[in-house]
């Protein structure tokens, strides 16, 4: 399996929904990146997705989106297939 890695902060409903149908898919580990606590890392995190809200979620090199991109990818079939690697 990929690494899935997720930028988030402290109280983030949509990133605890997030995390949640992940660990339903079988994801059992997620790097979280905490931009509350650490303002270089939300820099590099708006640089890197052209977003400023979290979640941000990667899946290996995969830019997936936020909340709302994950569950429709899941919707359309494409997140079992991309968690597989």
């Amino acid at each position: 399996m990929p690494t899935v890695k997720m930028y988030t902060t402290a109280v983030c409903p949509y990133c605890i929904r997030a995390k949640q149908l992940l660990k339903a898919k079988g994801v059992e580990q997620i790097e979280e990146i905490r931009i509350d606590t650490d303002p270089a890392q939300r820099q590099h995190m708006m640089e890197t997705t052209g977003r400023r809200t979290v979640p941000q979620i990667f899946i290996g090199d995969t830019h997936v989106g936020g909340h709302d991109d994950l569950v429709a990818l899941d919707a359309r079939g494409g997140l079992a297939p991309l968690l597989q690697g």
